[in-house]
């Protein structure tokens, strides 16, 4: 069942600002910075505060939280920020926690430099081939111009294909790419993806705010038996084509 929170409640809002005061104290306590896209943060922190309203504790929204009770969670060893991974190993090696919120400083900079970079860079793509559609749909990753043809050559019959949200409830009725088939929310991953259990041999195209949570489900649906699932690197964020909103129930 996909759990839908009011993020315009009162309530909401203020455990909200609990969070970025936690946030910036655990930033500042370890030298770190924010990530430089503040959507990123944005939405970290809203994951952040949801998981504290439904558990009473901040659990990593990028995971989903396993355990029905407060015995049953803290058996399984679920991340709370700042989590043990991005304290022993991510920020050091890779320069920024899972999620991206918490940032090496010079990680932050060089990602800014790249951003700007990529919106310079960025065109359309042209048309896609029967054989191209088939070669990106074996691909690991892809970007946001490979999925705009995707989805165009889907249209035209060229290929097919199932394109999935993980990201919550409040994020895809605020806003989500125009074609999305399924919304699976991290969250619920489990007790939704039964939906598509006649349809693991065709192909699964996952996203999320920024390629974290959809990597995340990705490597999970390969072990459920996908044959081919592809992520949607650094996810909606980067997306240039057309968006939907609204809830279709």
């Amino acid at each position: 069942m996909i759990t839908k929170i009011d993020v315009d409640s009162e309530e909401f809002q203020k455990e909200k600002t609990n969070t970025e005061a936690f946030v910036k104290r655990v930033q500042d306590k370890n030298g770190w910075v924010s990530h430089p896209d503040d959507k990123v943060n944005e939405s970290v922190i809203v994951g952040l505060t949801r998981n504290k309203i439904m558990y009473g504790l901040r659990y990593c929204p990028c995971f989903m939280v396993e355990g029905q009770t407060k015995e049953e969670r803290k058996l399984a060893n679920n991340r709370i920020c700042p989590c043990k991974p991005a304290l022993e190993y991510e920020i050091a090696n890779d320069g920024r926690c899972h999620c991206g919120i918490y940032c090496q400083p010079n990680f932050a900079k060089a990602l800014k430099l790249e951003d700007e970079a990529e919106v310079v860079a960025h065109t359309h793509s042209r048309g896609l081939s029967k054989q191209e559609c088939q070669a990106l749909l074996n691909e690991v990753n892809i970007d946001s111009d490979n999925l705009e043809a995707l989805l165009e050559a889907r249209s035209i019959g060229f290929v097919d294909f199932n394109l999935v949200d993980v990201r919550e409830w409040n994020e895809w009725v605020a806003e989500r790419i125009a074609g999305t088939d399924y919304l699976m929310p991290t969250t619920s991953f489990y007790e939704v993806i039964n939906d598509l259990d006649t349809q693991k041999d065709k192909p699964v195209i996952v996203y999320c705010f920024s390629g974290s949570r959809s990597r995340y489900c990705q490597r999970i649906m390969k072990d459920l038996g996908f044959k081919q699932v592809v992520n949607l690197r650094r996810g909606i964020m980067s997306w240039h084509g057309a968006k939907e909103s609204g809830s279709n129930s």
